[in-house]
C-alpha cells in the first residue's frame, strides 16, 4: 500500500550535508521568498507489516457484529427473562486489567 503525501504547494526545504555557505544560504532565501516554483520530490509512506495488521484488525472488529446473539438478548430483555451475573461480570473485568497490566487489589 502507497500513500502519497503532498506538501500543499510549500517551498522544498533544500538538505545540506555540513555548514552552508553563505552564497547558498542566499540563494535558498532569495528562491523561497520570491514565490518562484521549485522542484518537489515524490514523499513515500510505506506500512510494515504489523501496521497493516493493526491496521486490518482495526477494520474488522468494529463491523464484526453477532446478529444472531444480539437477537438473542432483544429478546430476553424483552420477555423479562435477562439475568446479569454480576460476579462473571467483575471477574472480566479484573482479567481485562490484569491483561492491560494494572495493579489489582485481591
Amino acid at each position: 500500500m502507497n500513500t502519497t503525501i503532498s506538501n500543499n504547494g510549500l517551498p522544498k526545504l533544500q538538505q545540506t550535508t555540513g555548514p552552508a555557505s553563505s552564497s547558498q544560504a542566499a540563494d535558498s532565501s532569495s528562491a523561497a521568498g520570491s514565490g518562484a516554483p521549485v522542484a518537489q520530490a515524490d514523499d513515500q509512506l510505506k506500512l510494515t507489516d504489523s501496521a497493516k495488521a493493526l491496521q486490518q484488525a482495526s477494520r474488522t472488529s468494529a463491523t464484526e457484529v453477532d446478529s444472531q446473539r444480539v437477537e438473542q438478548v432483544r429478546q430476553s430483555l424483552a420477555n423479562g427473562s435477562y439475568k446479569i451475573d454480576a460476579g462473571r461480570i467483575a471477574d472480566r473485568l479484573v482479567s481485562m486489567e490484569r491483561q492491560l497490566g494494572g495493579a489489582s487489589k485481591a
